[in-house]
């Protein structure tokens, strides 16, 4: 994909570092106004390492993109992998997006859009039944994209960053 000079292309092993410091950089773009600062650091020295994203891209079942700029600085994201959601009760044949972010500066150029028809395209040929999501509840720019992209609110979820407790709304979009 290629637009307004940016584009999108599968991460491979040796791009850990790059996911990991644009994972840090857009967690914290989005959560700084209502996370705690130590759990804010402590969330993405583990949540976000360079170590997490060399399992992730190390695990077959697992596809991450990156969006980059023309000078291959990562801008954004996603981690598409088995699904772990609803939390009580993931079906086996959902698929998850674990994480999709873009840095705010790319915002309204298609990039979000173009993660999300990757994911949808990638989870259909493999056989998926849907997608599945946690999103902040509080975040309505978020909620309002995913329900642009057929996605409808299922169960809520309790999510923990260092000490605080925030409410997710788990979301899906049927492939079938």
């Amino acid at each position: 994909m290629s637009d307004h000079n940016l584009t999108i292309r599968q991460a491979l092993p040796g791009d850990e570092q790059a996911l990991a410091l644009v994972a840090a950089a857009t967690f914290l773009e989005t959560y700084a106004h209502i996370i705690p600062g130590a759990d804010m650091i402590a969330h993405c020295a583990t949540k976000h390492s360079a170590a997490t994203y060399a399992g992730w891209l190390s695990d077959p079942s697992v596809t991450i993109w990156i969006a980059e700029t023309s000078q291959q600085s990562p801008i954004g994201y996603l981690v598409l992998t088995r699904a772990t959601l609803p939390d009580e009760f993931p079906h086996p044949e959902d698929l998850e997006i674990q994480r999709i972010y873009v840095l705010s500066r790319f915002h309204r150029t298609g990039m979000g859009f173009a993660l999300m028809n990757l994911a949808v395209a990638r989870a259909a040929s493999r056989g998926a039944n849907r997608l599945v999501l946690g999103v902040l509840g509080e975040n309505a720019r978020a909620l309002a994209f995913y329900q642009r992209q057929g996605f409808t609110i299922i169960d809520d979820r309790k999510f923990k960053v260092g000490n605080s407790i925030f409410c997710d709304r788990v979301l899906a979009r049927p492939l079938r």
